[in-house]
């Protein structure tokens, strides 16, 4: 192996250390003192009876005087608005979706207009907050302002849910938002879970009306805010909200990534869509050399070196973003191969078929 071979190697090792040199979190400290404007918390919701009552209870402390819970009924088939009703919440069906939108946009778009205060959180269903984990990110957007984004910790306490380590890696590593240049440019996207901003921010780039058929919401309106000129900030958040993303099983894991990952590399910038690639195709290098060692002249401690490089790494990154288990670094190519196979199928479902399937809807991409 020539210096050359080294070295490209190393420079892809170090790809993926300056895709996630800082993932940072939402400032940890105390709730918020004084005067705050209330909040319209607007959470879309399409089927989500089992999980609306714990983000409920997380906001039941921390929600101050005129803050309002909105839930909006998007054609669920289970008892998710009987189950808004009975948590306090006050309830919308969204109307019969419309040509040109999407299901959580026309929700979305609902809850905002129908919400009666000048800050706007949307929330994803299953996202829960931490004790004082609302008051820390109201204060994260008032000091920030415009468009304020909180990837919520994963918890995946199932086997299966581990096949979740490289999309979520890689989604954060896609936006731009925390590498060493971070704070000075703006990111690419931003993460739908937990999306802040002011109504008069929201109305000025056109809310999710300008984002209407965009499979990826959080994507777009990232982007509407950056061509406004208004702020956006991409946070972690640890310690602060959490969520599960596919509890009802590997379909459901499969067909939520599919529906999130070729559109979103298509939205990232080119370099760093190469550096993700780069790296990520180290990990598969390593994958082969250990099949390959028997039959290869590879000095076994460089084959060895390489994949515990690769192992460590991974795991440097996902105990900072998600409950993954030690092992699932450890074991980096059984999630790695998910994740490809997973990433081929979604970019023949949005680039040749055309239409992705999520909660029971086929959605034009």
């Amino acid at each position: 192996m020539t210096r050359f071979d080294l070295a490209w190697l190393a420079a892809r090792w170090a790809a993926g250390c300056w895709l996630l040199w800082r993932i940072a979190p939402v400032a940890v400290g105390g709730a918020l003192t004084g005067r705050r404007r209330a909040c319209s918390v607007v959470i879309p919701a399409r089927d989500e009876g089992r999980s609306l009552p714990i983000l409920l209870a997380s906001l039941r402390d921390e929600l101050g005087p005129g803050d309002e819970v909105i839930v909006v009924d998007d054609d669920s088939g289970d008892d998710t608005a009987a189950v808004g009703l009975a948590n306090g919440a006050t309830v919308l069906t969204a109307p019969p979706l419309a040509d040109g939108w999407t299901g959580k946009n026309a929700a979305c778009w609902t809850g905002a207009g129908a919400a009666t205060n000048d800050v706007l959180v949307f929330l994803d269903a299953d996202t829960q907050f931490e004790p004082g984990g609302f008051d820390r990110v109201r204060r994260a957007h008032d000091e920030r302002g415009g468009l304020l984004s909180v990837q919520p910790f994963h918890d995946v306490p199932r086997p299966y849910e581990q096949l979740s380590a490289y999309f979520n890696v890689i989604a954060m590593m896609g936006i731009d938002a925390f590498t060493p240049r971070g704070d000075r440019r703006p990111p690419t996207g931003a993460f739908g879970p937990v999306l802040v901003t002011t109504r008069e921010d929201y109305e000025a780039v056109g809310g999710h009306r300008a984002v209407a058929g965009e499979v990826l919401d959080d994507m777009a309106l990232a982007r509407a805010y950056v061509a406004a000129d208004r702020p956006v900030t991409c946070l972690a958040g640890q310690g602060t909200v959490r969520f599960r993303m596919y509890p009802k099983g590997l379909g459901q894991l499969v067909e939520g990534w599919t529906k999130n990952f070729a559109g979103g590399a298509a939205d990232t910038r080119k370099l760093t869509l190469l550096l993700v690639a780069a790296w990520v195709s180290l990990g598969i290098q390593a994958t082969y050399w250990v099949v390959a060692a028997p039959w290869r002249s590879t000095s076994l401690v460089l084959v060895a070196g390489l994949y515990l490089a690769v192992a460590a790494q991974l795991w440097w990154m996902l105990r900072r973003i998600g409950s993954f288990s030690p092992a699932t670094a450890a074991l980096f190519p059984i999630p790695l191969v998910a994740f490809v196979a997973v990433f081929v199928r979604s970019v023949v479902s949005i680039h040749v078929r055309h239409r992705v399937t999520w909660k029971g809807r086929e959605l034009a991409t």
